[in-house]
């Protein structure tokens, strides 16, 4: 039991860490924060899909990410809760795979499981960039946030959870649980 709980503990550390250092490279190329954001960290929001550790690893390594790369307070504060929101939804979609091994339809949670941190962030942010930075029109930011959430949770998060699938047991010490 104690040694579950120091994996969960290292795990949720290590996810957020890897969140802060791939966001600050993001930032560093101006990718980051604003408008347009394409944010490579955001590519780990399909972690929970392999353990629950990641959903408050994300949601602290985001929280930090939007500290020290100067965010407004509104962007700290709902910014995190967007990611919290998909990280929740894609561990409710590993769990359901998981229940399902080896049948074809866990196969289709897998490709859905990039969907939850899309639209939390597609929903979420564009409010928070109108209020927290003057960014409008809202409809914009809309499609922009979403674009940037599909290229950094629909493409870079399917390659590295096909990638990670592989290696499951030996990453994460368990499946989905």
């Amino acid at each position: 039991m104690k040694n579950k709980k120091v994996l969960y503990l290292t795990q949720a550390a290590m996810i957020a860490a890897l969140y802060v250092v791939l966001t600050m490279i993001a930032n560093y190329l101006g990718l980051a924060n604003g408008n347009i954001q394409v944010r490579f960290s955001e590519a780990l929001t399909i972690l929970p899909f392999f353990t629950p550790a990641a959903v408050p690893g994300l949601y602290i390594g985001c929280l930090i990410a939007n500290i020290v790369t100067g965010a407004a307070l509104p962007d700290i504060i709902f910014g995190p809760l967007a990611t919290l929101i998909g990280a929740l939804g894609t561990w409710q979609l590993g769990k359901a795979a998981a229940s399902l091994r080896g049948k074809k339809k866990a196969t289709v949670y897998k490709w859905l499981s990039p969907l939850p941190p899309i639209i939390a962030n597609g929903i979420i942010i564009p409010p928070v960039l109108k209020y927290a930075y003057g960014i409008v029109p809202v409809w914009f930011s809309a499609v922009t946030v979403t674009a940037g959430e599909i290229i950094s949770c629909g493409i870079f998060g399917l390659l590295l959870l096909f990638a990670l699938q592989k290696y499951q047991r030996q990453l994460f010490g368990q499946e989905n649980e």
